[in-house]
């Protein structure tokens, strides 16, 4: 009896001590959790981003100009090499995002991605700088000598360049920032702001700058500069990120998402004959093993696909040997990971068509604007490219009033921590956008016929007497559109997404963007082909002549359509459950305390 006693004494003191250990190993990774990531980190991840993005921009948005105008190239192959290669970077996120998710991690992968596009900045600047690099000038842009083949190849090179650093930059940036912080339910309802909209403010301003700054120079001073001062800022950003990397909260790469994706759909294959319990309880379950991939929380089980679910079934005793044979067998965790991600694929999907609907629209509209009146003074005019200011402008507006206005008032109505949902938020931005292209046509519908009032419809240089600032409208509609579409879109790849492919569901938004960048490429085309020689909508230098307003009809109705469906998979979509872990913080001694307990939520 004595004996037996001094047992349970023993195995209780046992107890006590481990789940002394088991505290205080807590309080050391949350010690170290907060020593890292944080609001300190975002001078270092912002400052490289908005680098980035202000070479990015100060890159991209005028180079149709560099393209029609100093490589002589026709206005729809110009437009068509711009979108393809959009498309390529969008599509190479998908690359790095494996990449960063499967062993490199975010931190390398944005560091090694940004010297690739640093290169590309050099190589464009350098074929800008050297006269023999580009043709003739051709000021009338009639029987103009089009770029060789060998000026073509340093094109390709560069904008080849940028495209691959662009993909591992792009879908690893937001969530490496968003990984300096407490992203669960609870974190995001104990903070005043919201990270993607101040993300998206930071980055609206480095846009802004640069239409403003750069576009100014390579309109005015000349391509090397204009090229020369982005690269330049390139270089800086990734200075400000490598230096700041002490400080970084970097997550470990947990394996191939692809991998994991895989095993499920095998696992449930080869259980397709297996019976699946009543009870979900007993489905296969391993926090050791999801330890990795669920830091923040284990997705709660769900009744969709539930095809999916005999992967998790216990066929014998033997399959359950740790580790598990995970092509056999796997947990609950990992099969709604599949879920989650088949669940997003409709959403995902109504991105597409916006992107082809508007894929082409920011070069078409500068070639609108470079022949209308620019003058704000009788010797100063806007360059064309910087008229997207007023788009950033209203972005940047639009984002400060959703953020201190729209959400404390729609918080009282709906009690969301987020004011409303990403699916919400979305669905308004995919309205404003149809209005924005009706706008556009109405707009290029008045142009040529003041152009035919005044006998210009057959001189593509000359200045037709109407105000560019008749397009402000467009640009401003388009801004406010990207507030609650793109943000929305962002935030919804990443709080619908389990945590482990976050990077990549943050590179399927860029998926999107490549395969509609790629079918308005291809309606572009088929536009250009079969609407006649006499009155082709999008003509390859005389716009005059051309039916533009007839393209941007086209693209309302597809968006029209394309709302119609968003709202069905919306209504439908079921939010991913999950399972978090609260702590408790302090006792009555001022000391931290850490209490493990579980709350199924809905993230929404």
């Amino acid at each position: 009896m004595e004996i037996e006693s001094l047992r349970v004494s023993v195995d209780e003191k046992v107890l006590k001590d481990e789940e002394k250990n088991e505290k205080e190993e807590m309080k050391m990774k949350m010690k170290m959790k907060r020593k890292l990531g944080g609001v300190k980190t975002m001078p270092f991840i912002l400052g490289n981003e908005v680098c980035d993005r202000f070479a990015s921009s100060g890159f991209h948005s005028n180079i149709i100009t560099y393209l029609t105008q100093d490589l002589n190239m026709p206005l729809v192959p110009a437009s068509n090499i711009l979108t393809n290669f959009a498309a390529t970077s969008s599509f190479t996120s998908l690359i790095g995002a494996l990449i960063a998710d499967s062993f490199a991690g975010r931190f390398w992968t944005i560091t090694i991605a940004s010297i690739i596009y640093e290169l590309g900045m050099v190589t464009i600047t350098i074929s800008a700088i050297l006269p023999s690099l580009h043709p003739p000038p051709c000021p009338t842009q009639i029987n103009c000598t089009q770029a060789s083949g060998t000026q073509l190849m340093i094109l390709y090179l560069a904008l080849l360049l940028t495209s691959l650093g662009a993909g591992g930059i792009r879908p690893c940036v937001v969530a490496f920032a968003a990984d300096q912080f407490d992203m669960t339910k609870v974190g995001i309802a104990g903070r005043t702001w919201n990270f993607f909209n101040w993300y998206y403010f930071c980055m609206g301003m480095a846009t802004l700058t640069a239409l403003t700054v750069v576009v100014y120079i390579q309109d005015n001073v000349g391509w090397g500069w204009g090229f020369g001062l982005p690269t330049i800022a390139m270089a800086l950003s990734v200075v400000a990120f490598v230096v700041g990397s002490p400080l970084y909260n970097k997550l470990k790469p947990s394996g191939s998402p692809l991998v994991r994706l895989a095993q499920v759909v095998v696992a449930a294959f080869k259980n397709r004959k297996a019976v699946l319990p009543d009870d979900s309880k007993l489905l296969y379950r391993n926090h050791e093993l999801d330890a990795a991939i669920a830091i923040q929380g284990r997705l709660v089980h769900t009744d969709q696909f539930k095809w999916l679910d005999k992967a998790a079934v216990i066929t014998s005793p033997d399959s359950t040997a740790n580790p598990p044979n995970l092509w056999r067998l796997a947990t609950v965790h990992r099969v709604e990971e599949l879920k989650s991600i088949i669940r997003m694929l409709p959403i995902w999907a109504a991105g597409i068509l916006l992107v082809t609907a508007s894929s082409h629209q920011h070069s078409f509209t500068i070639q609108q604007a470079r022949t209308m009146n620019r003058h704000l003074t009788p010797t100063f005019q806007i360059p064309p490219a910087t008229l997207s200011i007023f788009g950033i402008l209203s972005m940047l507006t639009g984002l400060v009033l959703y953020d201190r206005l729209l959400v404390p008032f729609a918080k009282k109505l709906t009690h969301n921590p987020s004011g409303i949902t990403c699916l919400q938020r979305m669905g308004v931005g995919f309205a404003i956008n149809i209005l924005a292209t009706l706008v556009s046509s109405i707009v290029e519908i008045k142009r040529k016929k003041v152009a035919a009032n005044h006998g210009l419809l057959d001189n593509p240089t000359a200045t037709i007497p109407f105000s560019v600032f008749w397009l402000v409208p467009q640009f401003w509609l388009h801004g406010i559109a990207e507030v609650f579409m793109s943000v929305g879109h962002l935030e919804f790849m990443y709080d619908q997404s389990p945590e482990s492919l976050r990077s990549t569901a943050t590179a399927l938004y860029w998926l999107a963007i490549s395969v509609g960048n790629y079918i308005g490429t291809l309606m572009v085309y088929l536009v250009h082909k079969y609407t006649g020689e006499e009155h082709n909508w999008l003509p390859d230098r005389n716009l005059n002549r051309g039916r533009l307003e007839y393209y941007y009809w086209l693209v309302s109705g597809i968006q029209v359509m394309n709302l119609v469906y968003y709202v069905i998979c919306a209504w439908f979509y079921t939010y991913k459950p999950l399972e978090e872990e609260k702590i408790n913080i302090e006792n009555k001694d001022g000391d931290q305390e850490w209490e493990r307990c579980e709350d199924t939520i809905k993230i929404a």
